[in-house]
């Protein structure tokens, strides 16, 4: 069977990967309790602090993005300045997860951040809109191949007990973002420019890769089996994540313009996905069959619906209820919290045999949040009722984003650990892309305006006033729906595997996002 497909779709007992301890110890009392203890301080510090950077550039260039455009006189191509970064961040996850597996997760963590910085740097001394779109293209797939080698070293480093902490080490490291990111970033616009907010960034990665890299050397170098022949990068894999994100980009683009012409995207991109979709997922993704099939699928439904709906949170706000962008994106700067919450408490050990039972439940809360959000739009019902809600929707996304990260994980066999940590990345950015053009052309056609491929709204005929209260209840009937859907999609995560017991535990419980 090639490392590309899931060992089994309902297999019967899968043991999780088995991680030598760095320690030297036996896994008993000598090993270490926490991912903030020798060995793993170091590296927990300095992974954490690259995602740290990734979030605050990630809340951000939203802030920063509209002056952008403007100054660069291109606003024609607000959108692309997003799916750009999007599209090429797919290919990279792709590619990763092979440079991954086959000469381990160093060379891909430097080399991405590296282009990391350099699209910053391109895109912060811009003198046009094609040339920043060239940053953004290239920060793109930098993005990529940090995500994928990220949950790689996870993989290969932390054993499958710690594995669920510095999941939620990750999710914190969103959470002060959440909160100053815009706040920062439109102090930064306002007195010095928005080339700053890009050009800030670069200078701050030396402090991470100071304390990762050493570490990631030193516990996660090279191939998972050192001994066996090199493997060559799969020419028809990279081929399909090419067609992936080529199609990506056209679904993106047609979702934006509701003319009968669009049906030309429309038609070539769902032509380029089918082949891409079918091979660089398990087999069964799209019937959520049982097991890691199900897994990788729920990834896509969860932030794909959620992430959806959050994009037309602040416009909702203030075009329907007249706030001001700041405390527009304030209203949701708790769920940054909440989100952190919910993944610090699926992280507990007395939480793991019922891991299953935390993602129904974190979907039944996702559901509850997007639907409950649109309820501001009636002129009786309080701002502070949608802040309420999103920071419920949060908490169950902090959970079962995390989650599906340590089952997954669990469910790989050490050299396959790259491929199921891509399949992840790509099912998460793939859904986020069907569900905004889904949401972004219900928008559209019920008199709303359209949306960006980053997830950035933009009302019709430039005017933010145009959009019409229906169209926004659309998208969160619509996003809640598909989330509904996803409670039974966790149901089916549940494997003889994952219900067979080993010393307390559930096998197969220990893996991650």
């Amino acid at each position: 069977m090639s490392s590309t497909e899931p060992r089994d779709a309902d297999v019967a007992a899968v043991e999780p990967a088995a991680v030598p301890d760095p320690s030297g110890g036996d896994g008993g009392d000598s090993a270490p309790s926490g991912v903030l203890q020798a060995p793993y301080r170091a590296l927990s510090v300095g992974m954490v602090s690259v995602v740290l950077l990734i979030a605050f550039e990630a809340t951000a260039v939203g802030t920063a993005m509209p002056v952008a455009a403007r100054e660069l006189d291109g606003i024609p191509l607000y959108a692309f300045a997003f799916s750009a970064y999007f599209t090429t961040s797919l290919f990279a996850m792709v590619f990763a997860g092979q440079w991954s597996d086959r000469d381990g997760p160093l060379a891909p963590l430097t080399v991405g951040i590296g282009m990391f910085a350099a699209g910053l740097v391109v895109a912060g001394t811009a003198s046009g809109m094609w040339v920043f779109i060239v940053g953004r293209a290239v920060q793109g797939l930098g993005g990529g191949l940090v995500i994928v080698a990220l949950y790689v070293v996870v993989g290969r480093v932390y054993p499958p007990r710690l594995r669920p902490s510095i999941m939620a080490g990750f999710a914190a490291a969103w959470v002060v973002p959440s909160v100053v990111g815009p706040l920062a970033a439109g102090t930064v616009t306002e007195q010095l420019g928005w080339r700053w907010v890009f050009l800030g960034i670069p200078v701050l990665i030396v402090v991470p890769l100071a304390l990762a890299l050493p570490a990631i050397r030193r516990m996660a170098a090279g191939r998972s089996e050192p001994g066996a022949p090199v493997p060559r990068f799969d020419r028809r894999r990279i081929v399909l994540a090419l067609a992936l994100s080529a199609g990506a980009g056209l679904l993106q683009y047609a979702g934006e313009d509701l003319r009968w012409v669009s049906l030309v995207p429309v038609v070539a991109g769902v032509a380029l996905l089918v082949v891409p979709v079918r091979e660089l997922l398990p087999a069964g993704t799209w019937r959520a069959a049982r097991g890691l099939p199900a897994v990788v699928a729920l990834r896509g439904v969860s932030a794909g619906s959620f992430i959806a709906a959050e994009s037309f949170v602040p416009l909702m706000l203030v075009t329907q209820r007249g706030l001001s962008p700041t405390l527009a994106g304030l209203s949701i700067a708790a769920g940054g919290a909440t989100w952190s919450l919910g993944s610090y408490v699926q992280s507990r050990p007395r939480l793991q045999p019922h891991r299953e039972s935390l993602m129904a439940g974190g979907m039944v809360l996702v559901t509850l949040g997007i639907a409950t959000a649109p309820a501001v739009l009636l002129p009786a019902v309080p701002v502070w009722v949608l802040a309420v809600a999103w920071a419920v929707g949060c908490l169950g996304m902090g959970g079962v984003i995390s989650s599906t990260s340590v089952v997954a994980l669990g469910l790989s066999a050490p050299e396959e650990v790259g491929v199921i940590s891509s399949a992840l990345q790509i099912s998460d950015g793939l859904s986020n892309v069907l569900m905004l053009a889904v949401g972004g052309a219900a928008f559209t056609a019920l008199g709303g305006g359209s949306v960006g491929a980053g997830g950035a709204p933009v009302a019709s005929g430039g005017g933010a006033a145009a959009s019409h209260p229906g169209a926004f209840a659309a998208v969160f009937v619509l996003m809640a729906v598909v989330a509904l859907g996803g409670i039974r999609v966790a149901a089916r995560v549940r494997t003889r595997a994952a219900t067979a017991r080993s010393g307390g535990r559930a096998v197969g419980e220990g893996a991650g996002m």
